[in-house]
């Protein structure tokens, strides 16, 4: 068996692993990446919010995805509440961020990955982590398997980023699930059909149904995204990957089946048990857990890679504090988790707070304001468009200008015609 020592070990090149390696890599540590698949890899997740682009300028990313040609978001519309006509919010209502990205999560992940390679650190892809090593209660390393032999890795510091197989959190059962939010997710892609244009062409629609809601999210080659989440009770007993709760769900919709209705399907049917948890704690001796594997919330709002790679950012920073011994262990593993795991409960209260679709859409932004912005320094609608942009999750540095948000004019409703 090889033994190898690191200063870092990285288990898993989704966002948060990829972000977390590169910017540590550029300190100059010495990181190991291990990926169980080969990349570029399928994921779901195409979507977006603003509060990704200083993290990707932080990686040197920003023009180099601005360049790839991947859909512009620059906003969100709604079939949701009380009121039966679609809503549309826009990003640039709190400024300075005005838009996002649709993603091929194939390409962006491999984009990051490669990034993280570029910037030093070590990628082992086809790699499967066998199990962590502990030694008087400190994680110390992992051991592996690849090429067919197998290894023992050594460092100072692992960070799990092992997305929603959280191996760390279920070895140690730390993980804690969202009673209220055990979803499963059906999807495929369509090609053709109609979508929003103008300003409204790059939005995902949002389209609530009696039973869970369905996605549509335009992509940069032509295809659409459509999903649906619903509960997993309503789903129990049927065969959820034969596409059959999909399909009814789309024609029994508004909306969906409008810009679907000279679509043809273009893939299979994929589902997931889209379950929402959160780990106890996100660090311990020698170990911090970052993105999926820290804790994963429903997907109403696209926070997902928003999560992971603030969490790849910030969890890069605790252990550089570690590792450079300017701060204490616990002391920067702690700090760590209160400010990932703060916007984290904000989104998992918002989301709880939406999926009733019965409300009028003011109480929405009402609850918003509550999470974010108690002082009422915005209005309650910009609070809504800030809360799901994913701004209020950035460090206090990475915050657009306080003067640059407050007061703007509420635009005209508009948009999602179709």
């Amino acid at each position: 068996m090889g033994r190898e020592s690191w200063d870092v070990i990285v288990v898993g090149a989704g966002p948060a692993g990829s972000a977390v390696s590169a910017l540590l890599a550029r300190r100059g540590y010495a990181v190991l990446v291990l990926e169980r698949e080969k990349f570029p890899r399928y994921h779901i997740g195409e979507s977006l919010v603003p509060g990704i682009l200083p993290l990707l300028d932080q990686l040197g990313l920003g023009d180099q995805i601005d360049k790839f040609g991947f859909v512009k978001k620059n906003g969100i519309t709604l079939r949701w509440g009380s009121r039966p006509e679609p809503w549309t919010v826009y990003f640039g209502e709190v400024g300075p961020i005005e838009h996002a990205y649709q993603v091929v999560r194939s390409e962006f992940d491999y984009l990051l990955l490669q990034n993280a390679r570029r910037l030093g650190a070590t990628v082992t892809e086809e790699a499967e982590v066998q199990g962590f090593i502990f030694e008087d209660g400190r994680c110390v390393g992992v051991r592996y398997e690849s090429g067919g032999r197998s290894h023992e890795a050594r460092a100072r510091i692992t960070v799990d980023a092992s997305g929603q197989g959280h191996l760390l959190g279920r070895r140690l059962g730390l993980i804690e699930w969202d009673e209220g939010l055990r979803n499963v997710a059906t999807w495929a892609y369509f090609e053709g059909g109609e979508f929003f244009v103008g300003r409204d062409a790059g939005n995902i629609l949002i389209e609530n149904m009696p039973d869970g809601w369905l996605w549509t999210i335009p992509l940069h080659d032509g295809s659409k995204s459509v999903g649906l989440v619903a509960p997993a009770s309503t789903v129990r007993g049927r065969n959820a990957a034969s596409g059959e709760t999909l399909l009814e769900a789309i024609e029994a919709s508004e909306r969906t089946c409008r810009l679907l209705r000279s679509a043809r399907l273009a893939s299979g049917f994929r589902t997931i048990r889209d379950w929402s948890y959160r780990c106890r704690s996100f660090h311990g001796p020698g170990f911090l857990l970052a993105g999926d594997a820290a804790g994963f919330v429903d997907p109403l709002f696209s926070t997902g890679v928003f999560l992971a790679l603030n969490g790849g950012s910030r969890a890069a920073d605790a252990a550089d504090r570690i590792l450079s011994g300017r701060r204490e262990e616990e002391a920067a593993g702690q700090e760590y988790q209160d400010a990932y795991g703060s916007f984290l409960d904000v989104v998992f209260s918002f989301v709880r707070y939406f999926y009733d679709a019965s409300k009028d859409r003011e109480l929405y932004w009402g609850r918003a304001r509550q999470l974010v912005d108690p002082f009422g320094r915005m209005t309650v609608r910009q609070d809504f468009v800030y809360l799901i942009s994913g701004l209020g999750g950035l460090p206090v540095m990475e915050l657009p200008r306080a003067e640059s948000i407050l007061q703007r004019p509420e635009p005209a409703e508009q948009g999602a015609a179709v």
